[in-house]
């Protein structure tokens, strides 16, 4: 059974251990809208439209809980990563968006978008998000914001302690919401995405921020990993940032000189 005490826990610990000036986000697919917190920001119910980088920036800046609808979306992208509506192959506004990706060979433009991540249609009314440290509902996806790489460098060291494998990811440009949320949900891994220019310009990033998606099932793993790397090395916070030569080193940095014949240092004490 999911444990949404634990995971509230877990919020706080991971904005503690990086400084963390923008809130970890959970997001639910909402099939069954009983869940769906009375209090929660409604776009339409206030008769505005917005992106989903939008609604996720009220989520991420200000600490509100948003429901967004198909009827919500003023951005195209969403509609049809979301399942909320059709954009098949064949279809007049699957060739539009072809054509408008920035792909010069339109049979390779319809090729990629033929991949594009997608919920299966219509069977989601609507998207569920709110801060991780306070969402009452067990998510679908986890997404970390930081406000820099440093951030991001010491969770993937994180996860490589567990996994003993390097991190593997894919980039693109845009659609920042849809791979984030919906490609890392379906292919169920940690994925690093930056966000795109509407994100940028209307949801208003910072040119340092970029994103991590954690499923729900790989948290403790992730959070097993930072307290590891915190504990053993000095962690996100405690870099002390000086240009010295001939500095310590932890011992088995000795230990290979001594090996290869090389100078060996002062012990490194953190």
């Amino acid at each position: 059974m999911f444990d949404i005490e634990k995971m509230h826990a877990y919020a706080k610990e991971l904005k503690e251990l990086m400084d963390l000036t923008l809130n970890i986000q959970a997001y639910k697919f909402v099939e069954d809208e009983s869940i769906v917190p009375e209090d929660a920001y409604r776009p339409r119910e206030r008769g505005e439209h917005m992106a989903l980088c939008q609604a996720i920036a009220l989520t991420k800046r200000e600490g509100k809980t948003v429901y967004i609808v198909k009827e919500d979306h003023w951005c195209w992208n969403p509609l049809i990563g979301l399942g909320h509506v059709e954009c098949e192959p064949g279809m007049e506004s699957f060739e539009i968006v072809a054509g408008a990706l920035g792909i010069a060979d339109m049979d390779a433009a319809r090729a990629f978008f033929a991949k594009f991540p997608k919920l299966p249609a219509n069977k989601y009314k609507g998207l569920l998000i709110a801060p991780m440290q306070d969402a009452q509902f067990e998510p679908d996806m986890i997404l970390i914001n930081c406000d820099n790489n440093f951030q991001l460098r010491f969770m993937i060291w994180g996860i490589k302690s567990q996994t003993g494998k390097m991190l593997e990811t894919s980039f693109d440009a845009i659609d920042s919401c849809i791979h984030s949320i919906v490609e890392a949900y379906l292919n169920q891994e940690y994925r690093i995405t930056i966000p795109d220019p509407g994100d940028q310009e209307r949801a208003l990033s910072d040119k340092n921020e970029i994103i991590l998606s954690v499923p729900p099932a790989k948290l403790d793993e992730l959070m097993t990993g930072c307290r590891l790397i915190d504990g053993r090395t000095v962690g996100y916070k405690g870099m002390k940032l000086i240009m010295k030569y001939n500095f310590a080193r932890p011992p088995f940095y000795n230990e290979l000189y001594r090996i290869w014949g090389l100078d060996e240092s002062e012990v490194w004490e953190h």
